[in-house]
């Protein structure tokens, strides 16, 4: 699986996640930091706690974590001042679903934390576009989607499903590109959720 809004292929656009990576990056601030250098672009310690309603001291220590195990870097064109500007290394990440039956307890539960917090992000992206809505033309106001399906499926119809859904997302990632005329483009968030559950 891939995280929010990531469904990239494997390749240098998405690091795979093992289980040192893991470690460095299972933290809810640390994951949204670096989903906020990935959707905003590169920025200082400062303004990401200003952003996130965290102190500086927090953003800087979670920040150079970040640095340590690779997922940002220095933004060397941004800023002449004293203070340092990061980046996202790559655009996304990938999970191994093996992570979560790790031998190492601590490998496990840093797995489980994770999903957990993306599972968090997803419904604050939700409840901030509703929370919003009202602010954008009615044009993105009226082609937005808040939908869900109940399937009977085995195990291999639901892998198939999800990767054609997958496949599908990537036939729409380079339809706009930077030399178009993006005035009525925006960045748009897709999530997709499969699982099993009981109707008992």
């Amino acid at each position: 699986m891939t995280e929010p809004g990531t469904t990239e292929p494997e390749g240098s656009r998405v690091r795979p996640l093992d289980a040192r990576l893991l470690r460095g990056l299972a933290h809810p601030l640390r994951m949204r930091l670096l989903n906020a250098l990935r959707h905003g672009g590169p920025a200082t310690a400062s303004q990401l706690a200003a952003k996130l309603g965290e102190s500086s001291g927090a953003t800087s220590y979670h920040l150079r974590q970040l640095a340590a195990h690779g997922f940002i870097e220095d933004a060397p064109e941004q800023g002449k001042g004293r203070e340092r500007w990061w980046q996202a290394a790559h655009q996304g990440v990938s999970f191994d679903d093996a992570l979560l039956t790790d031998a190492d307890p601590d490998v496990r539960g840093a797995a489980d934390l994770y999903l957990h917090e993306v599972a968090t992000t997803q419904t604050r992206d939700l409840s901030t576009w509703l929370g919003n809505r009202h602010a954008w033309p009615e044009e993105w106001r009226s082609t937005w989607d808040m939908s869900s399906a109940t399937l009977r499926l085995t195990p291999e119809l639901t892998r198939e499903l999800v990767e054609k859904m997958h496949a599908l997302v990537d036939t729409y990632r380079d339809r706009v590109t930077d030399e178009d005329d993006a005035t009525d483009t925006a960045h748009v968030r897709i999530h997709t959720h499969a699982f099993p559950f009981t109707t008992e």
